[in-house]
């Protein structure tokens, strides 16, 4: 059991990794939360999907209209059996975008769907699905249709 306890402590400090690395824009970190052969799938926000180096450049291109997010995530849901494990984890994303109308401050929120693996490094995701996107007073212009 203590060894369950503690890949679930892990696996929670690596999300939290993810949430602070991606909201310093410091797309070099991302690298410690998943492997380099990750799958992505964003595109329940209307993003994009792929491998994890194709995703990094993506998400850099992708969040530079904003100067503010913070991915605040709740407690994940999170199931070991060996060396993989699952986690569910609810987002909620207050964002802040400069336009030529002004500020504006919008909310989005999703579910993060992961499959990790433990490495000799520690946890690491193996597969990310974003799921049950919602958005809150987001500009129409800038939230595209669900893929």
């Amino acid at each position: 059991m203590m060894r369950t306890t503690d890949d679930i402590i892990a696996i929670q400090q690596l999300l939290a990794a993810y949430a602070f690395a991606i909201d310093a824009k410091d797309y070099d970190a991302l690298d410690a939360v998943f492997l380099p052969g990750a799958t992505v799938d964003y595109r329940a926000a209307g993003g994009a999907a792929g491998t994890w180096p194709t995703m990094k450049a993506w998400l850099k291109g992708a969040l530079a209209p904003f100067p503010l997010t913070q991915h605040l995530i709740g407690l994940p849901l999170i199931r070991v059996e060996g060396d993989r494990a699952s986690a569910r984890t609810m987002l909620l994303n207050p964002m802040r975008v400069e336009q030529k109308e002004g500020e504006a401050l919008f909310f989005v929120g999703c579910t993060y769907a992961d499959e990790l693996v433990r490495t000799a490094d520690g946890w690491r995701i193996a597969k990310r699905v974003e799921q049950d996107f919602w958005a809150k007073d987001a500009p129409a212009a800038l939230i595209a249709e669900p893929a």
